[in-house]
C-alpha cells in the first residue's frame, strides 16, 4: 500500500474549510461559537448562508478528492484507504489539534466517488428529513440509518459493505451528544441562531 497516499487523503480531510472560512470570513474562530464545531450547520448559523455552501463544497470536495485519487492509484480497495483517511482528517484534523466536525459533508464525498447509488440515497433521505422536521443533525443521523439496507440494495462488494458499516456507526457515535439534545427537545432547528459557548 503507498502510504503516501493515504497520509495525503488524511490531510485533504484535515483542512477545516469551516474554521478558514469563518475566520477570513467574519474573522471569528469558530470553535468558539455555537456548538463549537466546524461543519456546515455550525457555520450556518453563526457565519451565515453563503459562508456555510463554501463549507460545505469545500468538505464534500476534499472526501471525494481523496477517495478518487486513492481508486486511481489502487482501486477500489485503495479507494476505500484513502476515503477512510480523509474521514479520520475531518473528524481530528491535524491543524485543529485533533479536533474536528461531525463527518456528514466529507463522508457524502467519499461515497459519491466510492458508491454513488448508497450516497444519493443518504443525500436524499438527508433532504428529505430536513424537509419534515427541520432537524439537520435528525437527518444525518437517518441518512447514515439509510446506509445499512442501501449497500444491500444495490450490491455493494463485501469490502464495501464493511467500509459503510463502519463509516455509518462513526457518523452516529459522532452525533451522540446531538441524539442527547433530540432526546430534551432542546436540539437547535435550521434557521435558529446559535449561542456563543
Amino acid at each position: 500500500m503507498n502510504y503516501l497516499a493515504v497520509m495525503t487523503g488524511y490531510l485533504l480531510g484535515s483542512i477545516p474549510f469551516g474554521y478558514l472560512v469563518s475566520k477570513y470570513w467574519k474573522g471569528i474562530n469558530i470553535l468558539e461559537h455555537g456548538s463549537g464545531n466546524i461543519g456546515f450547520t455550525n457555520v450556518l448559523r453563526t457565519v451565515g448562508w453563503l459562508p456555510a455552501i463554501v463549507v460545505l463544497f469545500g468538505d464534500v470536495g476534499k472526501g471525494a478528492l481523496a477517495a478518487w485519487l486513492g481508486v486511481r492509484n489502487g482501486g477500489e480497495a485503495f479507494g476505500i484507504f484513502c476515503g477512510m483517511a480523509a474521514m479520520l482528517g475531518h473528524s481530528f484534523s491535524v491543524f485543529l489539534k485533533f479536533k474536528g466536525g461531525k463527518l456528514v459533508a466529507t463522508a457524502l464525498g467519499v461515497l459519491l466517488v466510492l458508491a454513488p447509488k448508497v450516497a444519493l440515497v443518504g443525500a436524499g433521505m438527508w433532504l428529505l428529513t430536513l424537509a419534515l422536521t427541520r432537524y439537520v443533525s435528525m437527518a444525518s443521523i437517518l441518512a447514515a440509518v439509510s446506509v445499512i439496507p442501501s449497500m444491500f440494495i444495490f450490491g455493494e462488494s463485501p469490502g464495501m459493505k464493511v467500509f459503510l458499516g463502519i463509516a455509518a456507526a462513526f457518523l452516529i457515535y459522532r452525533h451522540r451528544s446531538n441524539i442527547g439534545r433530540l432526546l430534551k427537545g432542546t436540539e437547535y432547528k435550521i434557521g435558529q441562531k446559535a449561542e456563543r459557548k
